[in-house]
């Protein structure tokens, strides 16, 4: 069985290429993919896997915006840290996905699923445009504080007065609009599902941005931004990847 890999974390990948050579042998993973510009290349050029693997958010932006842009009919399991609404729509559309971190009972249930629905006669297809309307409708039920971690005190922190969050090592900080630095239980990845993405903008791989504590944006070398922010003096270089000041201007500008 071929199967690709869309992680952008690296020891998120080599974690699930483990599971699966403990699940089956023979498995061959064709490729670990780490962008949806990446992803998009790869199917092109080559011959579709048995199954795919894919996270949703990426260094580039979402996997669906790969599925918009390849037509996709491989079978897909998801590897993600969405919440309820999310995972309700992937079961209403038959759609196998795993919580991180995956286990070993977990991707067994998923592959054994997928092995069934395609030995069914007619096997229903899987309509990844309704997945993301479904999606798309999620209630905005974002969190209002979060609590930070200081030495060995534990704070509330209002979510609007957070300047940006900020990874270091797998290590997340909350910054605040008063300069108050504390420990974040959250990775990056679920502060995204976590946040209004009409008010939080994810600039880099490590840092995730309030609207409201940005004073001005200015050009930056190889076609990157620079933001400069408001009352806040750490972390001193807060800068727009090139591959997503386009979708960064479009947020700014709603």
């Amino acid at each position: 069985m071929k199967m690709v890999i869309i992680e952008d974390e690296p020891l998120a990948s080599e974690r699930l290429q483990l599971l699966l050579r403990q699940y089956d042998s023979k498995v061959h993973v064709s490729a670990s993919l780490e962008s949806v510009e990446e992803s998009v290349k790869w199917f092109s050029d080559n011959p579709s896997p048995d199954l795919v693997f894919a996270d949703i958010q990426l260094s580039d932006g979402s996997v669906f915006d790969f599925f918009g842009r390849v037509k996709q009919t491989t079978p897909v399991i998801f590897t993600t840290a969405y919440d309820k609404y999310a995972l309700e729509a992937f079961k209403l559309l038959s759609i196998g996905y795993l919580l991180k971190p995956v286990t070993l009972d977990a991707l067994t249930t998923a592959i054994n699923k997928l092995k069934i629905l395609k030995a069914q006669a007619h096997p229903t297809a899987i309509n990844y445009n309704d997945l993301i309307k479904l999606i798309q409708q999620k209630p905005g039920n974002f969190k209002s504080r979060f609590t930070g971690k200081s030495g060995n005190k534990l704070f509330f922190v209002e979510t609007k007065n957070i300047g940006l969050f900020c990874a270091d090592n797998k290590i997340v900080s909350i910054i605040s609009s008063d300069n108050n630095c504390y420990i974040a239980e959250y990775t990056l990845e679920q502060l995204e599902d976590l946040l209004d993405p009409t008010m939080w903008f994810r600039i880099n791989r490590s840092m995730i941005i309030n609207i409201a504590a940005i004073s001005q944006v200015k050009p930056y070398e190889k076609s990157r931004l620079q933001v400069i922010l408001k009352d806040i003096s750490k972390p001193s270089a807060v800068i727009v990847s090139r591959e997503r000041v386009a979708d960064f201007r479009k947020w700014a500008e709603n």
